[in-house]
């Protein structure tokens, strides 16, 4: 696996693998109702309230911006669902991350990593 990313574990610290989807709309979220389960979503608003139904079917969520204090992050924890915040992308292009498959991690500093299966 390559790594393409890293930012700040907010919730569970456990391992994730799964298939990245990134999430631009509430359109995007309604077409993952069906398929949701064992997603790790990817988004760019640490505010977004869209992806709450379907987080109980998510294995994780990655979030370009935000803190532990952002709702995306508060919500991820009551969920018991990794999160990481403020993920710094190698990428440019996040919607090359459709449909592949990847890991997020953490380690002892609380630093969540992101990888991608090649």
């Amino acid at each position: 696996m390559e790594k393409i990313g890293e930012g700040l574990s907010c919730s569970s610290k456990s391992e994730s693998t799964g298939e990245f989807v990134f999430v631009k709309t509430v359109e995007d979220v309604i077409n993952l109702f069906d398929s949701a389960t064992g997603k790790i979503c990817v988004v760019e608003e640490a505010g977004t309230t869209t992806l709450g139904p379907i987080l109980s079917d998510l294995n994780g969520v990655l979030c370009t911006t935000g803190s532990a204090g952002s709702h995306l992050a508060i919500v991820s924890r009551e969920f018991g669902l990794p999160c990481i915040m403020n993920v710094r992308f190698t990428i440019t292009d996040l919607n090359i991350l459709n449909g592949k498959n990847g890991k997020i991690s953490t380690d002892e500093n609380d630093k969540g990593m992101v990888f991608l299966e090649i």
